[in-house]
């Protein structure tokens, strides 16, 4: 059995002790990876450091063109890639590009993408204020070392995401990545810091223990983190110790609201990617659907019709469009929330009982007769279960969508822009999209409120966040 390795200072560093890496479609056991020891974690940070001011003093037409260069090396490895993800997290291959299904391929093209972005991009200094007497520049400088902790969901993408921004703007990274997907995310890098100088990128690997080793060691200057809220809590406390700034993007309970004039068969393929892409596990899928009495049976009609013919399998195997569940954890819960429901009588629509056999299959289910309180509505479930709501105005529908303590984001569907932008103004969420749900953009700002974290990623303004202002005053 192949024992994977991280990388740290551009040299494969492996541990005496090691976990399994598991198939959650079949079980297989996949290999191991190694449990960084605390003196490890150390060694990874102090590398990065030691990096970190000759990273910063390149040229940035230097930094923008190795970051070019990563996004090559992704591409001529997407398909090896892409192979990890779906061996790993269960997604199924699916396509290339925006309009293929969101699957592992899907992933990987992201990935590409959302480093080619942020190396295209510029920070220009920017001119606060001149007169006569002085002119007040505001210049960006690097934080220094980032600690990034990165989620089992989309293991690939979200790493790229805190990687990239922060080598751009000149951090030097320590990553750690899911113990439930590791391997695909130390290769990934593996693959990429040969372009980059050593010490720039290093990862380290095992349970929530090496992650507190990581964000408790006084010598990172800024923690980003994507996970759940219990987890981001004692990163954010461990963080006050230290005066550490965070980004913390924890996750949500997205509402979606259907308005009178909608059509329910326009809608419906959107509304089934927005709650189903990943097979629900993804922090900005529509988790709640709230849809007025008059459209509540043709809109439920509508999504089961679908849910029904999407092919669940082994996301290897070719057809597949929905795979399993990542791990028996997040199984149980679902399993659990759809019970509850049904046991307080709520009426499942469709799907609602796991198939026999290996994997973590759960049948994409729709749960009605079901209202706020609920444990399936209150909590978010992320998995493949959509609960849906029946409201009785638009005033109603906003302050259920605002009643739970997350705004990571939201939807309105309408055929009447004007309606349905006056509706989503109203939704306490980082982004309330229209007609659409989840799709997110490398240029446009990506982040929650509320209970769903603080800070900013992509675009300019997520460039900006694992930046630090210097203000530069000049007396005339």
């Amino acid at each position: 059995m192949k024992t994977y390795a991280n990388t740290v200072n551009g040299r494969p560093v492996t541990s005496e002790r090691t976990f399994e890496s598991r198939n959650p479609a079949t079980g297989e056991v996949l290999g191991l990876v190694p449990i960084s020891t605390a003196a490890q974690v150390a060694q990874a940070v102090a590398v990065a450091k030691a990096a970190q001011p000759a990273w910063a003093a390149r040229p940035d037409a230097e930094r923008k063109a190795l970051l070019m260069q990563v996004a090559e090396v992704i591409k001529a490895n997407a398909d090896p890639l892409a192979q990890w993800v779906t061996r790993e997290q269960g997604k199924p291959l699916g396509g290339v590009g925006p309009d293929q299904v969101p699957g592992s391929r899907f992933e990987l093209w992201g990935c590409e993408v959302w480093t080619q972005v942020p190396a295209s991009l510029e920070l220009p200094v920017d001119l606060a204020f001149e007169d006569a007497t002085r002119r007040d520049e505001v210049h960006r400088k690097p934080y220094g070392v980032i600690a990034a902790i990165a989620p089992w969901n989309w293991p690939l993408l979200i790493a790229i995401w805190q990687i990239v921004p922060s080598l751009r703007a000149g951090n030097t990274v320590v990553i750690k990545p899911s113990e439930y997907t590791s391997i695909g995310t130390l290769e990934m890098v593996r693959l990429i810091a040969e372009v980059l100088p050593p010490g720039v990128l290093n990862t380290v690997s095992g349970d929530g223990t090496v992650g507190a080793a990581l964000v408790d060691d006084p010598r990172v200057d800024k923690i980003m983190f994507t996970g759940s809220g219990a987890t981001g809590a004692k990163i954010a406390a461990t963080a006050a110790k230290h005066l550490t700034p965070t980004t913390m993007e924890l996750g949500g309970n997205d509402a979606a609201i259907v308005l009178p004039d909608a059509d329910p068969k326009a809608i419906a393929m959107g509304l089934f990617w927005g709650a189903f892409i990943n097979m629900g596990q993804t922090c900005a899928c529509a988790k709640r659907l709230y849809v007025p009495d008059s459209l509540h049976d043709a809109v439920v009609a509508e999504l089961k019709a679908l849910c029904e013919a999407m092919p669940m399998g082994d996301g290897m195997a070719p057809g597949t469009v929905m795979g399993p569940m990542q791990n028996r954890m997040q199984f149980d819960k679902v399993s659990r929330l759809v019970e509850r429901a049904r046991a307080d009588g709520a009426i499942v629509v469709c799907g609602g009982k796991p198939p026999a056999g290996p994997g973590h299959f759960f049948p994409l289910t729709l749960v009605t007769n079901i209202d706020d309180g609920a444990p399936l509505v209150d909590e978010e479930q992320f998995g493949p279960v959509l609960p849906v709501i029946r409201y009785r105005d638009v005033d109603d529908a906003v302050a259920r969508a605002n009643r739970l303590d997350v705004g990571l984001g939201a939807s309105v569907w309408s055929p009447d822009i004007d309606a349905a932008r006056a509706v989503a103004s109203r939704l306490q969420a980082g982004t309330v999209w229209i007609n659409q749900h989840g799709m997110i953009h490398p240029m446009v700002p990506f982040g929650g409120v509320k209970g769903s974290g603080w800070g900013v990623e992509f675009g300019v303004d997520g460039l900006k966040a694992v930046t630090q202002p210097q203000v530069i005053s000049i007396k005339r």
